[in-house]
């Protein structure tokens, strides 16, 4: 178009937009950087910090530099243009283990705790455990960031990072089948999102994941070193994770860790298990992926405030109505005296239980046009997802914003 133009974007996204620049092959592109967040502020405040401000890296007025950016021709630095290539390094590394593990440090190849070194024998090991052959392409992943390209990754690719997160070989078919569907374990938005799972199926037993007390938590081999697999991969096969460029968020979330790996307490549930409920058959190991902000205990709203008669489906249905629910809706993760609470109420299926909490009849999507960032005005609470998990000593649940995406058969990657 043959007019100059100059992208204004925060500060805190400079190394983020230095990589973009070189991925697109224009490292000399003008940037006008600025103080942030925009949103939120008043025009007043926007116009003294923003418009009135200085460049937080240069240090010099925001429109002064503008307007050079605009008007002052391009250097010949600027000019120049060319593919950027990244070395993904040599196969392998060579080393004492603690040498190793200080190189997989620096290389940023874990989630920086100590991880069992990827040897050829504990690889061919974990590999066994599929028929799938190890140079297969088993996804390709991006963290949702132009800073990180599409990356594609193998079977073996997979095997390499469950080696490392510590995960037996029964447990990589469930890996793999994550891997699959190429959603990452770490997300780059600066909401600091979480990704999860819930397992359903024979599987639950045959591996020993967890679905009684503790469910939710680090307290099985099963569940923690799935998650962790499922991040590595992310961070190695995906290029996800790195601060700075491919990971923004503002203060981060700890479920980023591990994620959320559930197992589906079947056996005690009065409800037919979630993947029956996305249009499975009983007993299918199914792997259903989530996406959120995360859980918390319903104890952290105070419809929850202890009381001789406790009405869990009134409780549930008042907090699902104060939640902003227009980005991942509502998921409630019951554990069973909860779930027959609910059952007793007279709601034989979720899905009864689902059209009264919501008020739409199934299928239903809720309106979430209910104002704006600014407006303070509430939103529906969007989706309704129900996880039934956990032992059974007590009546405890947890809820918050996680909405389910895609279910995946997890037999096909044996």
């Amino acid at each position: 178009m043959k007019k100059p133009a100059v992208a204004v974007i925060m500060h805190d996204f400079a190394q983020q937009q230095k990589e973009v620049t070189l991925n697109l092959g224009m490292p000399g592109l003008r940037i006008q950087y600025f103080r942030g967040p925009i949103w939120g502020k008043t025009n007043e405040q926007i116009r003294k910090q923003v418009m009135e401000g200085n460049n937080p890296i240069t240090g010099r007025p925001v429109m002064q530099e503008l307007v050079e950016n605009l008007t002052k021709p391009l250097t010949a630095d600027e000019k120049k243009t060319g593919e950027f290539r990244k070395n993904v390094g040599p196969e392998t590394y060579t080393g004492t283990p603690d040498e190793l593990q200080k190189l997989f440090l620096e290389k940023r190849y874990t989630d920086f705790l100590p991880v069992e070194l990827p040897t050829e024998e504990k690889v061919a090991e974990m590999l066994k455990s599929t028929s799938h052959e190890p140079d297969e392409v088993l996804g390709r992943m991006n963290p949702g960031s132009e800073a990180g390209e599409n990356w594609t990754y193998t079977v073996k690719d997979a095997a390499v990072n469950a080696v490392m997160a510590g995960a037996k070989p029964e447990y990589f078919p469930v890996i793999l089948a994550l891997g699959s569907t190429g959603m990452t374990a770490v997300n780059v938005s600066d909401n600091g999102f979480m990704a999860g799972a819930v397992i359903n199926g024979d599987i639950r037993d045959e591996i020993g994941l967890n679905y009684e007390e503790g469910a939710v938590g680090p307290y099985a081999h099963a569940n923690t070193t799935i998650g962790r697999a499922w991040h590595l991969l992310s961070i190695n096969g995906g290029n996800c994770g790195k601060v700075g460029t491919t990971y923004m968020g503002t203060i981060g979330n700890p479920m980023n860790l591990i994620g959320i790996i559930m197992a589906e307490n079947e056996e005690k549930s009065p409800f037919k298990p979630l993947s029956v409920r996305r249009g499975f058959k009983e007993g299918e190991n199914i792997v259903t992926l989530f996406m959120g902000w995360g859980i918390l205990s319903a104890k952290n709203w105070a419809a929850t405030a202890w009381g001789p008669n406790m009405d869990y489906p009134g409780i549930i249905k008042e907090i699902y109505n104060t939640q902003d629910g227009w980005l991942f809706g509502t998921c409630a993760v019951l554990s069973p005296p909860i779930a027959d609470f609910v059952k007793d109420a007279g709601y034989d299926t979720i899905e009864q239980f689902t059209e009264w909490v919501t008020g739409l009849k199934p299928g239903a999507k809720p309106d979430m046009r209910g104002g704006n960032l600014n407006s303070g005005m509430r939103r529906a609470g969007g989706t309704f997802s129900v996880v039934v998990t956990g032992g059974s000593n007590n009546n405890y649940f947890s809820l918050g914003g996680m909405v389910p995406s895609r279910s995946v058969q997890i037999d096909e990657w044996r």
